[in-house]
């Protein structure tokens, strides 16, 4: 199964934060599972943690270390992804979340994300 981890999940799996569910933790460290990272959350760390944000305990530089040293695979944007955010309906307000999901869809991979909202957007979607 391809895993796309939501910003927060991958940080939280990275730092083994108490937030990350056993369910999550589970199906992250799955043989079955392919697990990715898509350039929209190293975007948001960086951009998140150089504005001082708490829940973003690490610099972009250094969750790319922590993520390859994980074994994850990167997603890159797409353009064709970055148009597929207009056709989402207006769950959710985030770009990055909103970007996510897109490239969830298109690839096909399934999202993991603790946001409830997010989640609304496919069935695929896993919420933790």
């Amino acid at each position: 199964m391809n895993l796309l981890l939501d910003t927060h999940v991958a940080l939280w799996a990275i730092t083994d934060h108490p937030r990350l569910s056993s369910r999550a933790r589970q199906l992250i460290l799955s043989p079955r599972a392919t697990v990715w990272v898509s350039a929209v959350s190293v975007w948001e760390i960086a951009i998140k943690h150089a504005l001082g944000r708490g829940d973003m305990p690490v610099s972009g530089q250094d969750a790319l270390h922590y993520f390859r040293q994980a074994g994850y695979r990167f997603l890159a944007v797409e353009p064709e992804h970055a148009a597929t955010v207009a056709s989402l309906p207006p769950y959710h307000q985030d770009p990055f979340d909103r970007l996510l999901v897109a490239q969830a869809l298109l690839e096909p991979m399934r999202l993991m994300t603790h946001d409830g909202t997010v989640a609304r957007y496919s069935d695929t979607i896993i919420a933790v």
